[in-house]
Order: structure tokens, then sequence, then C-alpha cells
């Protein structure tokens, strides 16, 4: 079962408390002749993802829509027939629009349930992409309303996802979720149910596709895997309804990664080239690059070095022909030495330690923003210590500790937490205070 924030966001806009509701409903229940005893345990089961059964999911719907003074349906209230969580696509685009402004508030409000969710596995995993891979398309994406969007409200969209990427990247995702959520559900979200033209409402749903996008990797970066993939299956449907497959394959190579950390490696390869496949001459070298330098990482972990080899041999060839200029604002985290980063760590997998170390120090040696250095620092001090070289390992953790101080990021925390018991077990004489660096950068409270 997932939460259902459907239901719960109407509870939080009626103004009811889940005593309160579950006393209306038993007392809907005795008009009709019903004898019910719900309590607010039942309500907290029924936001967990529990469908009443009976005629006690008409009778939320009778309290809701009274207190609200409108109908609200049973879809509304995420117990339609089909089932309390579809996919992203499956309620048409009105319907994922009130789905996705409803986890943006309950995120906002943090509720603890969401950022504990596992991500899931399966049908759940896969429909999303292969929603936006195949048809039908958006023929029109216009809305009616009275407050119109315009290309301001687009603009501003677009800045807010750039500040909130440089957030992300100089002080982690733990620190910068909270603040991206709130602007999803106070500005965003009104003009998402605003009124706007076919024409308008493609270049809104891209511009806001790219912040759900942060949203979804911010929620990543700490350890809130379910309620990251519900963020990455939101930006895959906003882009769907763009029209930019590009952007789509984007949102898709976060899928990727995340599957990656997940173990979930033929996931990985076949969500690679799902993007690949549909998105085809709309992907830009420097995505194509990610793209094939992560399938190498999951051929590796597959024990099939061929397959991870030849996606080697792609990557640096895409690579060669990244033009940043020509690149669009999101596939920006394909810096240079990113490919050798990637290939690197396929390379490890591998076992060809000579390989990887080749390629994680020509990454370290080429600049990147703080966080990505902290990465490419971690990796050359694993490789270093497997290679028995402990006093130059002692010298690049600190310098990736002294980097990562101040950073609130659990994939950072994980790179730390890598290398400092075999640092520390090394012997090396700077091993103690290169490790004693990498403690005081973990005591940084999350």
């Amino acid at each position: 079962m997932e939460p259902n924030i459907l239901l719960e966001s109407l509870i939080d806009e009626a103004g009811v408390s889940r005593a309160g509701l579950a006393g209306h409903v038993n007392q809907a229940g005795r008009v009709r002749g019903l004898c019910l005893r719900y309590e607010h345990t039942a309500v907290s089961r029924w936001l967990k993802g529990q469908r009443p059964r009976g005629q006690v999911p008409d009778l939320i719907c009778e309290v809701l829509g009274a207190r609200l003074r409108r109908p609200v349906t049973l879809d509304d209230i995420g117990m339609g027939i089909a089932g309390s969580h579809p996919a992203p696509g499956g309620a048409g685009l009105s319907g994922f629009v009130e789905h996705a402004t409803a986890l943006w508030r309950s995120d906002d409000q943090q509720r603890l349930h969401l950022a504990s969710a596992p991500a899931v596995t399966g049908t759940g995993a896969v429909v999303p992409v292969w929603e936006w891979e195949n048809p039908p398309e958006d023929t029109d994406v216009s809305r009616p309303g009275p407050a119109r969007v315009s290309m301001a409200d687009i603009a501003m969209l677009r800045a807010a996802r750039a500040h909130y990427e440089q957030m992300y990247r100089k002080t982690g995702g733990i620190a910068t979720r909270a603040r991206v959520v709130g602007f999803l559900n106070a500005e965003t979200a009104p003009l998402l149910r605003g009124g706007y033209s076919d024409a308008t409402g493609r270049r809104l749903h891209r511009a806001i596709a790219g912040l759900v996008a942060v949203a979804g990797i911010c929620a990543y970066d700490s350890d809130a895997h379910g309620l990251a993939q519900r963020y990455f299956h939101q930006a895959l449907r906003l882009a769907k309804a763009s029209g930019d497959r590009g952007l789509g394959g984007y949102v898709i190579a976060l899928l990727v990664n995340q599957s990656l950390h997940l173990a979930e490696f033929r996931r990985s390869v076949a969500f690679a080239e799902a993007a690949l496949r549909a998105a085809g001459p709309h992907i830009t070298p420097a995505l194509a690059t990610d793209l094939h330098a992560m399938q190498a990482k999951a051929y590796a972990e597959l024990g099939d070095p061929r397959s991870a080899l030849e996606c080697i041999r792609r990557a640096e060839s895409e690579a060669d022909r990244i033009h940043a200029l020509r690149e669009p604002d999101e596939t920006g985290y394909v810096q240079p030495g990113l490919v050798n980063v990637q290939v690197a760590e396929a390379l490890l997998s591998l076992g060809d330690l000579a390989g990887a170390r080749e390629h994680a120090t020509a990454a370290v040696r080429t600049p990147a923003h703080d966080r990505g250095q902290v990465h490419r620092l971690g990796l050359l001090t694993r490789l270093q210590l497997l290679q028995g070289e402990a006093d130059k390992a002692a010298r690049t953790a600190s310098e990736m500790a002294e980097r990562a101080r101040g950073m609130e990021s659990r994939r950072l925390r994980d790179r730390l937490r890598s290398v400092r018991e075999p640092l520390a077990a090394s012997g090396c004489a700077d091993a103690r205070e290169a490790a004693g660096l990498i403690d005081g950068a973990l005591r940084v409270p999350l």
C-alpha cells in the first residue's frame, strides 16, 4: 500500500481532524441504517492506503463534500474502482494535476509516511516509463481558468529550478528539499491549476517538470526513495505533456541512477534503452553520454564485461560531441570528468583497478562543483586504498572531507563512510588525521 495523499489533502482542506472525520462517517452511516464505530485509528489506516469496505468510501465522499460544499468523488479521495493510487497518467491530465499538487501539499506539511515509503518495484515502477514512451500523446494541454499563466510566470519557474539546483550542489538535498517543495506547493501549484492555452501550457509543463525533477533529486539525496520515485514519475508525466522528448529522456536518466543505487541493474539497463530509443534524435550528446555510462555500470554489476565495455565506448564517443552551449539547462550536470567517474566505477566492478584508477585520476584533475568533486575524491581514495597506497589515500580523503564539510547529503555520507573504515585500518601515519576530518564532516546534523 502507498499513502493516500488525495484523501489526506481533502481532509486538510476540509479542516476536520481524523477523529472528527470518523465521527461524521459514523453519523452518516446511521442515516443509512448502518452501525459504524470508526475511530481516528481507522482514518489513519485509510491514509496509509487501506480502502474501507462497503458503503464507507461513499460516506467519506458525502461527509467531505458537505464540508467543502462541492461534489467529491471516489477518485477525488483516492478510492476509485481502479485502486487508490493510479499511475501518474492514468486519470487524464486534469486528474494528474490534482494528484501531483496533493503530493506537494502533503510533502510540504512534512508527512513522515511519505519520506519513509519505499520505492515501488515491478509493474508500478515500469508503467510510468511505458506510458511516457507509448501513445496516446496529449493533443491539447490547455486549461480554462480565470488566472491566466503568462510567460513571466514560466520564466520565474525556470529561474527557480536553476536556483534550487545550485542550492542542492552547494548544501545537499536534505537542506534544499524543504525549500523546493515549499515553492512547488505555494507558487507552482496555483499556476498548474490556472488557465492557459495549449502552447503556453506545454511551456508551463516543461518548466514545472524540471522543477519537480529537482525535488526528486533532493528526495533521493535524503534517502526518501519512494518519494523521489513519485517525483520522477510526476516529472516524466509533465515532460510528456510538454511534448519535449529530450526532457523525458533526462527524467528517465534520473530513474536509471536511482535504480543503480537500489541495485536494480536490469531495470537500469531497460530504462536507459527506453530513453535512448524513444527520445531518439532529441537525446543530446550529454544525456546520451550519461545513459550509456550508467548502462556500462549496470552491465558490469551484472557480470557482462562485453556489454559494459561496448557501452563505455559509446559513452566516450558521445562525450566528444558535447557542446555545453547547445545543451538544455537540465543536462548541465554532465560536466567534464563525469564520464570518467562513471567509467571508473564500471571498470572497478569489472576488476580493472589500473583502468579505474586512470579514469578516477583524470576526473579529479578536471574542475567540478564541490559536490561532484567530493564523489570524485571519494572514488579515488577507494582505489588508492585498494592498490595499497594508503599515504596518498589519506591525503585525498582529507581533501574530500574538507570539501564535504557543511553539506547535508545522504549520498555524500555514504561516500565518506565507504572509505573511513578501510582508511583507519590501513595503519598509515596520516590515516588517523584523515579519519578525524571525515568524522567531523559526518557530524553535520541531518
